[in-house]
């Protein structure tokens, strides 16, 4: 039997793969879960064998959330549910070991032979969608100019990610600067639009 953590934070969505996952003799669903602690507690708890997790889990990070719950259930295999095929996100859960990486619109099917293959130890991910993480997933900004564009998404000013990296406020203009000219934006706000879009941040 292969037990399985769900972690998504939309109830339907998350209901209807419980639904059916649980209809499959060889599968059963041990844990649900909609936010990032959750998951992690529940993980911690059941031990199961494979976990789905969202990449947006109720406003965590779920590759962050995947990547702890690697550390915490090493033989637990982590398949990433997306609507979004960015290079950035599946090049970060190459790196964070994950096992692979699925998009929802895949099929129940699809669904099912995931879960099943993971189980196995073996990796699930497109073979198009990798080629091109590994060719467009890294991206041009550093790690100051992603944390600025980050905060700068979130809505902060300049000010207050000056305040919150520890930097001044000229330094914090010229990561966002840079980021903007490496990016071809127009704005601070379109350079992190066009960052999140590409799964950057």
């Amino acid at each position: 039997m292969i037990r399985i953590l769900l972690a998504e934070d939309q109830v339907m969505f998350r209901g209807a793969i419980a639904e059916l996952l649980g209809s499959k003799p060889d599968l059963e669903v041990v844990a649900e879960a909609a936010r990032g602690d959750e998951a992690l507690r529940a993980a911690a708890a059941t031990q199961p064998d494979v976990a789905l997790v969202d990449v947006d889990l109720a406003g965590d990070d779920g590759l962050s959330v995947a990547a702890e719950l690697r550390r915490l259930v090493p033989a637990c295999r982590v398949l990433i549910l997306t609507v979004f095929n960015r290079p950035g996100y599946v090049r970060r859960a190459i790196e964070g070991g994950v096992a692979g990486f699925l998009l929802k619109d895949a099929t129940p099917d699809d669904l099912v032979g995931a879960v099943r293959r993971a189980a196995a130890g073996e990796p699930v991910f497109d073979t198009d969608l990798v080629l091109v993480a590994i060719r467009d997933g890294v991206g041009p900004l550093t790690q100051r100019e992603r944390e600025s564009l980050q905060l700068t998404w979130q809505g902060a000013t300049v000010e207050e990610i000056a305040a919150q990296l520890h930097l001044s406020q000229g330094t914090v203009r010229n990561y966002l600067s840079s980021a903007i000219q490496k990016l071809d934006a127009r704005s601070k706000v379109e350079a992190a639009r066009i960052a999140e879009e590409r799964g950057w941040l």
